[in-house]
């Protein structure tokens, strides 16, 4: 005698517990997230098995100077002395690097416990590595702190936004180029970064309208 299937094929005890409403949905949800992983990684492998000898040494560099935001801190200080309204778009960009960094490192790592790729299973090229980081994977902090920089500043100061948002995109690549993120990790710090800049941006404004005669317009 068989057992009673499911309509996907598979047995179910008939002295277990039926079906919950709710399982469909969440193996449609299984199944989306299964793919994108699947996307994820494949996405990984190609950057890993693509020879670029000639960015190689460039992207690691940079990289590694994006440490700490280090990249996005010295930019800062050139434009704390470089006048009045350049002066209120560093002051807001390090505020986005401060909520940026915050968010990704102490609540989204946290929450969700990625492992970092395998990059010698990966053949990643030794030209290309920096020193994997113990943290979790997801997301990137490194890109969602560049991200926030340059999207704070950029509203600040247009006409940095180009080679900023430029800059915060190296930097994200960087990260899947050394092997050390997923893509998706580096998208979810660009996203990240971007509401992190909002937030700051939006905290700086009660103090530009509560002080009309000594901030202008930005």
């Amino acid at each position: 005698m068989t057992e009673p299937t499911h309509a996907d094929g598979g047995t179910r005890d008939p002295l277990g517990p039926p079906a919950g409403p709710g399982s469909a949905p969440k193996r449609a949800l299984e199944a989306v997230l299964g793919d994108l992983r699947a996307v994820d990684g494949a996405l990984y492998a190609a950057v890993a098995g693509t020879s670029t000898p000639a960015l190689d040494r460039a992207l690691r560099r940079l990289s590694h100077a994006a440490d700490h935001s280090k990249v996005s801190l010295g930019i800062a200080a050139v434009l704390a002395l470089s006048g009045a309204r350049a002066r209120r778009a560093a002051l807001v960009g390090v505020g986005a690097v401060a909520v940026a960094s915050a968010s990704a490192n102490l609540l989204g790592k946290r929450l969700v416990h990625r492992a970092r790729p395998d990059r010698e299973a990966a053949r990643v090229t030794v030209d290309r590595h920096v020193p994997m980081p113990a943290s979790a994977s997801f997301p990137s902090g490194h890109t969602a702190a560049a991200v926030a920089f340059a999207t704070a500043v950029g509203v600040v100061l247009p006409e940095a936004a180009v080679p900023l948002g430029a800059l915060a995109g190296a930097v994200g690549y960087s990260r899947v180029h050394t092997g050390v993120h997923y893509p998706g990790d580096v998208a979810a710090g660009a996203v990240l970064g971007i509401a992190s800049a909002a937030a700051a941006l939006a905290a700086a404004a009660p103090a530009r309208v509560r002080q009309p005669n000594t901030f202008t317009a930005w």
